[in-house]
């Protein structure tokens, strides 16, 4: 139904999307997902003509809605957008608000309009509300509305920007409980949001943006539970780091050790698991410290707010081999210590990379 070819917008001189290309189905349900300031909004808004694309091609049924002298009222129709702030008329009855379009823009006949009106506010659960104004209305209720009056234009797509961004958590479930009905009845959809069990339960598919464009895409279960890049997983875990680049044998333990520090309180991280973390640092760079003048290391402290998982990851060249698997008196006091601070202990080759992660022992 939708086919975007290298779609771009600047504004000014800041380039907000870069080379989009992608296809939404008909019937099909696409959550889009990413941090604030990557460009999610700017890419619904261009889809429905709202910004200009400064290039690229959008088609919409195999009709290129850029050319000159397309029909840019009729793309509206056809894909109409809920925004999360509502946008109803303060100055009219909810009725009024769903049957204004339909009867100026559509030569729909007020009372076959009104009876639609009125079917699509029990499909959201608001008939009662017909002759109340929006200032009468809680968020939840004029986000439903809004819903509704855009169903009144019988789109054949609905996009949705954070739809519930703007409502108290009480209201979100009415919202989402709409949407979801919509997404059961084939309605074609795009959602930016921020929902991420919502995002997981109502998509066929999901677009993680970054970047300025869609940096993975995939069903909810491939971006959810086994993304293949490393800031999908950092947004989807809400994963928090920090990484240093260690070059020499001579690197500042302390200064790093108060970082490590800072890092811990400002995730309100237990002091044994800061304790812990601290031990298995200096314990698993201290077998580094042989290979470190060849090969630098880099070391990664990795906080999950969504799995509470505390890990330390340790980069280096491939050659430098698993530390943990040499052998020797020397270093078995040091494998003990790592081995009673941990949860668990992995090594992998990646990209002709050793990685060595351990998950921390909070308690």
């Amino acid at each position: 139904m939708i086919k975007v070819e290298h779609l771009t917008k600047r504004f000014g001189d800041v380039l907000v999307l870069r080379d989009i290309n992608t296809e939404i189905r008909k019937g099909e349900v696409v959550s889009i997902i990413g941090p604030s300031g990557t460009g999610k909004s700017t890419f619904l808004r261009c889809l429905n003509l709202l910004d200009t694309p400064s290039s690229g091609n959008i088609s919409i049924d195999g009709v290129n809605v850029l050319e000159k002298g397309a029909n840019i009222p009729k793309v509206r129709q056809k894909m109409n957008m809920v925004f999360q702030s509502f946008n109803l008329f303060a100055h009219l009855t909810v009725l009024d608000n769903l049957t204004i379009s339909p009867i100026k823009l559509l030569g729909v006949d007020k009372k076959s309009a009104e009876t639609k009106a009125l079917e699509l506010l029990r499909l959201v659960g608001l008939a009662e509300k017909a002759s109340s104004f929006p200032d009468e209305l809680s968020g939840g209720q004029k986000q439903r509305v809004a819903i509704a009056r855009c169903l009144a234009m019988d789109p054949e797509v609905i996009l949705f920007d954070e739809p519930t961004s703007a409502l108290d958590p009480t209201m979100v479930s009415e919202v989402l409980a709409v949407i979801r009905r919509l997404a059961r009845n084939g309605m074609t959809m795009a959602i930016v949001t921020h929902e991420m069990d919502f995002a997981r339960d109502v998509s066929n598919r999901v677009f993680y943006m970054d970047e300025g464009l869609i940096y993975e895409e995939g069903t909810p279960q491939q971006v959810f539970e086994n993304p293949q890049k490393a800031k999908t997983r950092a947004f989807i875990h809400r994963i928090r780091s920090i990484t240093r680049h260690i070059t020499s044998g001579d690197f500042d333990l302390y200064a790093l050790n108060a970082e490590i520090e800072h890092f811990c309180e400002k995730q309100f991280l237990s002091r044994s698991a800061c304790h812990n973390l601290l031990l298995l640092v200096e314990e698993v760079l201290q077998l580094y410290l042989p290979h470190i003048e060849k090969s630098a290391a880099d070391l990664s402290i990795d906080y999950s707010e969504k799995t509470g998982k505390l890990e330390l990851v340790v980069d280096t060249d491939v050659n430098t081999g698993n530390p943990l698997a040499h052998e020797g008196d020397d270093i078995e006091l040091q494998l003990s210590l790592i081995r009673g601070f941990s949860e668990s202990i992995d090594y992998q080759v990646v990209n002709n990379r050793g990685r060595l992660s351990v998950a921390v022992r909070k308690v």
